[in-house]
């Protein structure tokens, strides 16, 4: 499986940007898809998730302002976020498993996209 994540950038606090997550080599409709991200100095957070049968899921530091959604008509997945902070700044990373439902531990991944720097100023 091949993941291409895009659509990082630089951003004021208050802003909002969305990043798509491009996938080939498998059935992308069936397996959960899921998005952490890694600051420096820290481990890698769950941020959200969408299940093969389209159930969503959140981080607590992100409910309310990002939404998961998935294109399966386009292999591509998609992560809207509002009302950005310093705090978001990282490096985000799509992900997915051979499973049809969402794991909060990105150890339950089992392939990977490259990253996509996402900063926020203050």
């Amino acid at each position: 499986v091949q993941l291409q994540a895009s659509g990082g950038g630089l951003v004021q606090a208050g802003g909002s940007l969305r990043l798509s997550c491009a996938a080939s080599g498998r059935i992308f409709s069936y397996y959960a898809m899921g998005w952490f991200r890694q600051a420096p100095g820290k481990e890698r957070e769950f941020v959200g998730a969408v299940s093969g049968t389209g159930n969503t899921y959140y981080g607590d530091s992100v409910k309310g302002r990002f939404t998961v959604s998935r294109d399966n008509a386009k292999d591509t997945l998609y992560l809207q976020m509002n009302s950005l902070t310093p705090e978001d700044t990282a490096v985000y990373y799509c992900a997915t498993r051979a499973y049809s439902g969402v794991n909060f531990y990105a150890s339950a991944y089992s392939d990977w996209g490259q990253g996509t720097q996402v900063t926020v100023s203050s």
